[in-house]
């Protein structure tokens, strides 16, 4: 078992930002939510959502075969005190449309986490800076 969290973004990653209504599902997000638990993730709710619109979301996923370990807590029932917590949220992985880099899409996300792909600036097109060697005793 796996036992990791992944904090997941609602608008703009599982659905299109349509906020505050609900958007239309992107092209694999439950498919691979589905499969990350099937692999032992916990999943947490990440959103900017709150009240009616926050149930609403909470909902769609669960039409869709998706409940949530936490939704916008590191854990399910946390209380939260503002004047004593920070309200960044525990999670091991974070998946969201406004990374560095933009959202790949969720076959991607699915490959990165799964073989642990680490992304770099090469990734996005950009030259990597390059390191002069050090050169050994010998000169080597």
């Amino acid at each position: 078992m796996i036992d990791k969290i992944i904090a997941v973004d609602f608008d703009g990653t599982v659905v299109d930002d349509k906020y505050p209504e609900i958007g239309k599902a992107k092209i694999f997000a439950f498919e691979t939510l589905r499969q990350l638990q099937s692999d032992g993730y916990r999943l947490t709710l990440w959103t900017y959502r709150s009240g009616r619109a926050l149930d609403e979301a909470v909902e769609f996923c669960k039409k869709n075969g998706i409940e949530f370990y936490a939704i916008n807590n590191s854990f399910e029932g946390e209380d939260f005190d503002k004047t004593k917590q920070s309200r960044k949220i525990n999670a091991d992985i974070f998946i969201d449309d406004r990374n560095l880099g933009g959202f790949p899409g969720w076959s991607a996300v699915y490959q990165i986490i799964k073989n642990r792909i680490e992304l770099n600036i090469q990734d996005h097109g950009q030259e990597a800076p390059k390191v002069k060697k050090k050169r050994g005793f010998f000169g080597l």
